[in-house]
């Protein structure tokens, strides 16, 4: 009984107070006490309440989530439900994406306005995705992840009636394609930093790493059937049907997801609407000081930045790689896309299984950056189909394993209090410019003729330059071989202040 008692009374307390009691004691002009009423102070000061403490966030108990149990496993029940709603949403999508792209190239044959169409939803996402992240961590992620869903099925719904009620109606359906596509992007700018801090809360810490894979997995499975079909199923079904189907996708996902919970903090949403807004705005503050401060970070930020800008073309013009370069049917298009799906897949399979150490990983990850660019050149000199198909499934499989590597690193060293910030301000920020090369990319394909030879190994070519560039930052070499530690737990610091203070 007497064992129990002193663990009750040791029990976890903030730093920040023991600190503070102990600087106390070291001021006191007496002669210290004796031993047995040193430790009987220093108790007395761990039990003592928080608010002598330094003031910590106040958390709404209504809105606070993280009494949850830590996960034990990484196929538990919310990450199970998460899981399973986002794979059926993600299939959707791929068939959505493969439908409008050809619906579009069909009635307009413009690669300019695909390009300014995706540019333009891509700056919304781009410019929102901060404000994203600061509600990711201001707000319930669960009720973000749910609401997204749920509204980007009414509006791919509302779509699919468009398409079906005015088949003819082309100039209606783009201007309402081009609303729904950037009101989907501003809630994605929501969704995807609720959902990148949501993850390392839903699996143990040592599995995040394959939580990761896993879902990265699932996604390109979606990748691999839905647009590897897409082709086929556009041109037998046609483009309405494949539009509804996207829009009951994300229905399910929103249904299943209202049944989980996400462990999280959430702060009390106290004061009038400027006191708010002033608390949202030092919260955006805070996370841009925190790249800021890293720099290893700001380099990854700084190269995605660059990298993804050279990279817009090439994904933009793949409709008219296919057709005007390969000189195959558009069916090839779903083929290419899904052997680029497929080796996403398993790279992603082997990212999950694989244990380097933190150098090794490092330079792997460098190494497969600048293998990756020369093959995005080596694309614009194949017009084999055989070929184009093997290289996208080496970008494929070079690329996920940098990508799902990256997302970990970012998770494990990011504190929940502000890791939504961190993948919103990751995404707006190495995003930035990206829209610029979307647009860019359709332009100048219109400008040099349809060279896409050209536009291709130029691209690659930059990106491959860029690579070997930032493998020289020692800080960036750094940051790619981060290994976490063993945190500190609150019982050892218990230990150390009752060692100090009884010695």
């Amino acid at each position: 009984m007497k064992r129990k008692a002193r663990s009750r009374r040791r029990r976890v307390y903030p730093p920040k107070l023991v600190e503070a009691k102990l600087h106390i004691l070291a001021k006191v002009d007496t002669e210290p006490p004796p031993v047995s009423e040193r430790k009987a102070i220093v108790e007395e000061s761990i039990n003592l309440t928080v608010v002598e403490a330094a003031p910590e966030p106040v958390v709404s108990p209504a809105l606070e989530e993280s009494a949850l149990e830590p996960p034990t496993k990484l196929l538990n029940r919310n990450f199970v439900l998460l899981w399973m709603g986002q794979a059926v949403s993600q299939l959707g999508s791929q068939v959505y994406v493969i439908a409008m792209v050809f619906w579009i190239k069909h009635a307009t044959n413009s690669a300019s306005l695909i390009a300014s169409m995706l540019m333009v939803s891509s700056i919304l996402n781009v410019t929102l995705s901060g404000v994203g992240g600061a509600f990711a961590d201001r707000c319930s992620r669960r009720k973000i992840i749910v609401f997204g869903d749920l509204v980007r099925g009414v509006l791919v719904l509302s779509l699919a009636g468009l398409l079906y009620l005015t088949p003819h109606a082309t100039n209606t359906i783009i201007v309402w394609f081009m609303g729904v596509t950037c009101c989907m992007s501003a809630i994605t700018a929501f969704f995807v930093p609720a959902m990148s801090a949501a993850i390392p809360d839903l699996a143990p810490r040592s599995a995040i790493r394959k939580a990761n894979s896993l879902r990265q997995t699932t996604a390109q499975m979606a990748l691999f059937i839905g647009q590897g079909l897409g082709g086929s199923l556009f041109r037998l079904l046609g483009a309405p049907l494949l539009v509804l189907i996207n829009g009951l996708s994300f229905l399910f996902a929103a249904a299943s997801e209202c049944f989980i919970r996400i462990p999280q903090k959430i702060p009390e949403q106290g004061g009038g609407r400027k006191e708010r807004f002033g608390a949202f705005k030092k919260d955006i503050a805070e996370g841009l000081s925190y790249v800021w401060k890293e720099p290893g970070l700001r380099r990854l930020f700084f190269f995605s930045a660059i990298f993804n800008f050279f990279t817009m073309p090439v994904i933009v013009l793949l409709p008219f790689y296919v057709e005007d370069f390969l000189k195959v049917r558009m069916d090839w298009y779903g083929y290419l896309v899904a052997t680029f799906g497929a080796g996403v897949l398993i790279g992603s399979l082997s990212t999950g299984f694989i244990k380097l150490s933190g150098k090794a990983r490092a330079r792997l990850m460098i190494s497969f950056a600048i293998f990756n660019s020369l093959t995005v050149g080596l694309l614009g000199f194949v017009p084999d189909v055989k070929i184009a198909l093997a290289l996208a499934f080496l970008i494929g499989a070079l690329g996920s394993f940098n990508g799902i590597n990256i997302a970990t690193i970012l998770q494990i060293s990011t504190p929940s209090e502000i890791r939504g910030r961190a993948f919103g301000l990751l995404h707006t920020l190495s995003g930035s410019i990206a829209p610029v090369g979307m647009g860019l990319g359709g332009f100048l394909y219109d400008l040099v003729n349809r060279n896409i030879t050209l536009i291709y190994v130029s691209c690659g070519v930059v990106m491959v330059l860029l690579s070997l560039l930032v493998s020289t930052s020692r800080e960036f070499r750094r940051f790619l071989a981060y290994e976490p530690q063993p945190a500190e737990t609150s019982e050892k610091i218990n230990e150390q202040v009752f060692e100090q203070a009884t010695a």
